[in-house]
């Protein structure tokens, strides 16, 4: 009996959890862009709020190849987190997990493109403290991976070496690839989900003759 080498044994565990993880991913479509996205709740789908369109339908299809029309919840640019609501979606739930992820740990990628897993692998290059992007949106940790992030996949899931999804995967500054991590795009969705925006306090001057 011939025993599998170390590197075959990976690459089938890789292969496993991206099977595991793509029931969850869904395509996402709106005026001529492309992305993925995830199912966050029952009928309720998170991707990227940079990748929708401004205006017109938005159809999201799972991964059985069945296409969905997309109603949009929220959107939030600060965070890039936009929800949506699709009838009928039958797609399970992703679990996402608050989790310490660790510089040099292996990560995954799971996203979709032409009714297909569109899958990346690579490493984590970089975990920092929370930070504030550039439109004033707080991420509650700086998590970059070192791989390159096709345009079609924003949207994907970021999986670990557990097979867990600790966020979601965007294009940052000067293409750099970073995670929304779950616990922000909970709070966020939470939002979106009760009062169709983030709420945000502001302090104002007003004037008067």
């Amino acid at each position: 009996m011939t025993t599998a080498s170390p590197l075959a044994e990976l690459s089938a565990s890789i292969a496993d959890l991206a099977a595991a993880t793509t029931p969850s991913i869904v395509e996402v479509q709106s005026r001529h862009s492309l992305a993925s996205g995830f199912v966050w709740r029952n009928g309720l789908v998170i991707t990227p709020d940079e990748t929708l369109a401004d205006e017109g339908s938005i159809e999201i299809e799972e991964s059985d190849g069945t296409v969905r029309s997309a109603t949009l919840i929220g959107r939030d640019a600060a965070t890039d987190i936009a929800l949506l609501r699709v009838e009928g979606l039958k797609a399970p739930v992703a679990a996402l997990a608050e989790m310490a992820v660790r510089p040099g740990a292996l990560a995954l990628i799971v996203a979709a493109a032409d009714s297909a897993p569109l899958i990346a692998f690579g490493g984590i290059a970089a975990v920092g403290a929370a930070w504030q992007s550039m439109r004033g949106g707080t991420i509650d940790a700086r998590i970059e991976l070192d791989l390159r992030l096709r345009r079609r996949a924003e949207g994907g899931l970021a999986v670990d070496g557990d097979g867990s999804a600790f966020g979601m995967a965007v294009r940052g500054p000067r293409g750099r690839t970073l995670v929304i991590p779950a616990a922000t795009i909970d709070r966020v969705a939470r939002q979106l989900l009760d009062h169709g925006r983030v709420q945000i306090a502001y302090l104002g001057v007003g004037l008067k003759d």
